[in-house]
């Protein structure tokens, strides 16, 4: 692949989604005299009395939390889909067009410590975040099509609580992202015969241009079709169908990987 003139505006391709990125590298010069956000810098105790999401509180819902030790996940007392879906819908019309959705909402605490975040976890902490990850995943898979964990993380990002934790959502409809990349993923497989994710991971080791940090079972990068500034894409060196599928030695690389990546997020943002 010829890069000479990738500092020209050009698009690029996204293989997994088929989609088109505008990149436009000369705009990165032009000054900036937008908002910036700045840290909080606030000091958070390792227990909050008021805190909804800390051992031994009443939560938003009315409903007690243990006094848990180790990472604990409960139902959402505001999840965004409902296990009893909706009979909506709209029918016989190509331009107003509507379905209910059924699915399960639910919070993971990372730990019970007010003042942490995940990247400020021990390993083992960590690791034990992932085994609950897998749990999780193999539970609502059974009975939904699509599981997916995830963090927003800070205020700005539509966090509303500092409290280190995270989103486990399952649908029984796949969502948009995931059905491109599934289907382009398909596609390559039966024209080349061969995994994308593992075809491009072999090429940008070679390339060692966008490596952000790597270790004996994992390789976080940037992408080359990133959108977002400070994007970066974590994959396995061998070819993994699901969180439940990874090995004991995975997950611990796992652990150690994800708190290096995460603690640079940390240190760049401040939080």
């Amino acid at each position: 692949m010829n890069t000479q003139n990738l500092n020209q505006p050009h698009r690029r391709y996204n293989a997994l989604t088929g989609d088109w990125i505008l990149v436009s590298p000369h705009r990165t010069q032009r000054p900036w005299q937008g908002q910036q956000e700045k840290s909080a810098g606030d000091e958070r105790p390792e227990y909050d009395p008021g805190c909804y999401l800390c051992p031994g509180n009443t939560r938003a819902g009315g409903a007690s939390n243990p006094d848990y030790t180790a990472p604990f996940v409960f139902t959402n007392d505001y999840a965004a889909v409902l296990p009893d879906g909706s009979a909506l819908g709209f029918e016989g019309n190509d331009l107003f067009r509507a379905e209910g959705v059924k699915g399960t909402c639910r919070v993971i605490c990372f730990s019970p410590k007010h003042n942490l975040t995940l990247p400020e976890m021990p390993v083992d902490s960590i690791r034990a975040v992932i085994d609950v990850w897998a749990e999780e995943t193999t539970e609502l898979g059974k009975t939904h099509r699509w599981v997916q964990v995830f963090e927003n993380k800070g205020s700005v990002m539509g966090c509303s609580n500092p409290h280190p934790h995270g989103q486990i959502w399952a649908t029984d409809s796949l969502p948009n992202e995931p059905a491109k990349e599934e289907a382009a993923q398909k596609a390559y497989h039966d024209a080349h015969g061969s995994v994308l994710l593992l075809d491009y991971l072999a090429m940008e080791l070679e390339r060692k241009e966008r490596i952000v940090e790597q270790n004996e079972h994992w390789v976080a990068l940037v992408p080359f079709w990133a959108v977002w500034p400070f994007e970066t894409l974590l994959l396995p060196r061998r070819h993994v169908l699901r969180l439940p599928d990874l090995t004991d030695d995975e997950r611990n690389a796992q652990a150690d990987i994800l708190k290096r990546l995460l603690t640079r997020y940390d240190n760049l943002f401040e939080c």
